[in-house]
């Protein structure tokens, strides 16, 4: 078997902005509109082996065969609520792709993730699922997305995350090595409570207001 698959994406319009992003200081609309920007750019390296298909038009010369992505074979996964900071830069990409959410929240005692919402598209045994989620800290919350995804069939799965932790990394792979995980960056550890470092802090709060 294959070693599992870690893209991290080194661009450096992506390393600027998640310098940016970590700043303790930096404002709520400063932190979703650099998530945002991320989330654009990192889409261009994701999908870079998704699915095309001829279409025949006409340019101002002469008519030709020319390739297309067949947008509605993709499905964005958003693990709620942080991965909706991702989607929107995702879909403006790739707009005719389809949504699906996980509804996930860590239990602060014992870190485990706990499942309240789960909803997919119709016919997933026939698209590619991208799933959302911009902390991959313990790996549980992501570990638990991807059992559920699985459970539909999707054709194909492929995580992305801003930053990840190496423990978080291992045990995501440890349960799931078929899926290739794509990340701005891949910190040193996580800390006692969880979180990674150095880290940016918790993702769904600063990118709502909520910290």
């Amino acid at each position: 078997m294959s070693p599992p698959e870690v893209h991290v994406v080194s661009h450096p319009l992506v390393q600027h902005k998640l310098t940016l992003m970590r700043q303790k200081d930096l404002s709520t609309s400063s932190f979703r509109r650099l998530l945002h920007e991320i989330s654009m750019l990192m889409a261009y390296e994701v999908t870079r082996g998704m699915p095309t298909e001829l279409i025949d038009i006409e340019t101002p010369l002469e008519p030709m065969r020319s390739p297309v992505i067949v947008g509605r074979k993709t499905v964005f996964v958003v693990v709620m609520r942080a991965g909706n900071g991702l989607l929107n830069g995702m879909l403006e990409i790739v707009p005719g792709a389809r949504v699906g959410h996980v509804g996930l929240y860590r239990d602060p005692k014992t870190l485990i993730a706990v499942e309240y919402y789960f909803k997919m598209p119709h016919g997933m045994h026939e698209r590619d699922a991208i799933v959302l989620d911009p902390m991959l800290a313990t790996g549980n919350s992501a570990v638990a997305a991807v059992d559920r995804l699985k459970e539909t069939g999707p054709k194909s799965i492929r995580f992305v995350s801003l930053l990840a932790a190496p423990e978080g990394l291992a045990h995501f792979h440890q349960h799931h090595p078929d899926v290739p995980v794509y990340t701005a960056a891949v910190d040193r550890q996580l800390d006692e409570h969880g979180y990674i470092r150095p880290g940016l802090g918790d993702a769904g709060d600063r990118l709502f207001g909520t910290r």
